[in-house]
């Protein structure tokens, strides 16, 4: 079920296949194509193909990987840009589509893309952006046993809408400068001509506290500290005693709002980008989670604010001002958008870890 997007190379791709951007003819080109099959082995890659013979635009084919980390090489033939307007967006949809599905025949269980037809192709890298993961989420709501990867060459392409970007520098200069919004979208358009990527030591700086000094204790004071406080614990509550207090550990208080929620566990790990075998550990009560799992959890179920700083108490850990992550999941759940997906892709656009995927 996991998909994630990573930045890499995809011909070291440890997965059981990887997808080749390839021509009609299947032969060796430039770019991913290229790459791939010097990797795979030129001579035999290209003897493969030849037996093979020809790939229609928006299918694909698939031969051994040779020398390549991966088993196998998916081979997709990705339309050409603005050589047939009505039909490329559905032509690079089916590359996705068709590699999946010649995936899931082979019963293979990890598959890693590239962005197809974005190199000599010509294709935005934007739009083909959209259109992969599109393409690549109505699969997995379908066929749950895989794991995709979306491998991009470069992170610094950013492939998620510059609305939506904006808006969220603009929340993190806010809460980490403590400043309005109207000042916080002029500090990004700064940001922006200067060409400088927002980093968390220079453009989201955490905000600065000021110091507090009490004031000397007078000599009554003084001598009423000398007393125990009178909140401190009687004998009658020792460490065993509040040991053992029952608390609703985090398995149970998650079992119980995916109950309250009406979901099933099935719609909940897939929302959440997990896999079915990960999951099924959650419901042991010894289970100890971590951040980025909770967070995944707490964008499957809605949460609000409160329920979400809920549920990672229980699990032992807090939103943090002075974390990027945590600052950009706040904003997707003060806005009421609990898709990982795109939560993911903002995250990746901001350099943060993604996530889910595990």
């Amino acid at each position: 079920m996991p998909f994630t997007i990573l930045e890499g190379n995809i011909v070291q791709m440890k997965v059981d296949a990887v997808v080749n951007a390839a021509n009609t003819s299947l032969i060796a080109g430039g770019g991913v194509c290229g790459a791939i099959f010097a990797a795979a082995g030129h001579e035999k890659l290209q003897d493969a193909c030849d037996d093979i013979g020809y790939c229609a635009t928006g299918d694909a084919v698939i031969t051994k990987g040779y020398a390549l980390p991966a088993k196998y090489i998916i081979h997709t033939a990705g339309p050409i840009y603005g050589q047939n307007p009505k039909k490329e967006a559905e032509e690079l949809y089916s590359c996705y589509r068709s590699s999946l599905r010649l995936a899931q025949k082979k019963r293979l269980s990890s598959v890693a893309f590239p962005l197809i037809s974005t190199g000599i192709y010509g294709y935005p890298k934007k739009e083909a952006f959209h259109i992969a993961t599109r393409a690549i989420r109505d699969f997995l709501n379908e066929h749950e046993e895989m794991a995709v990867y979306l491998v991009l060459y470069d992170r610094s392409d950013r492939l998620i809408e510059d609305g939506r970007y904006q808006e969220v520098a603009q929340y993190l200069a806010c809460k980490t400068r403590e400043v309005s919004p109207s000042v916080a979208a002029s500090l990004w358009l700064e940001e922006e001509k200067s060409d400088a990527a927002p980093t968390a030591s220079a453009s989201f700086a955490p905000r600065k506290h000021t110091s507090y000094s009490a004031p000397a204790p007078s000599d009554a004071s003084r001598e009423d500290s000398a007393l125990p406080p009178q909140n401190a614990l009687r004998p009658a509550d020792s460490l065993d005693s509040l040991l053992k207090k029952k608390v609703e550990t985090f398995s149970q208080m998650l079992l119980r709002l995916i109950d309250e929620k009406g979901m099933t566990d099935v719609e909940v790990y897939k929302r959440a980008n997990l896999d079915r075998k990960h999951f099924s550990k959650i419901r042991k009560r010894d289970y100890r989670p971590k951040k980025a799992t909770v967070m995944a959890l707490i964008i499957a179920l809605r949460l609000d604010l409160k329920e979400a700083q809920e549920l990672l108490a229980r699990a032992g850990f807090a939103f943090s001002e002075a974390c990027k992550t945590d600052l950009i999941i706040e904003y997707f759940i003060e806005h009421k958008i609990y898709d990982i997906f795109e939560l993911n892709e903002t995250l990746f656009a901001f350099e943060q870890p993604l996530l889910g995927a595990s």
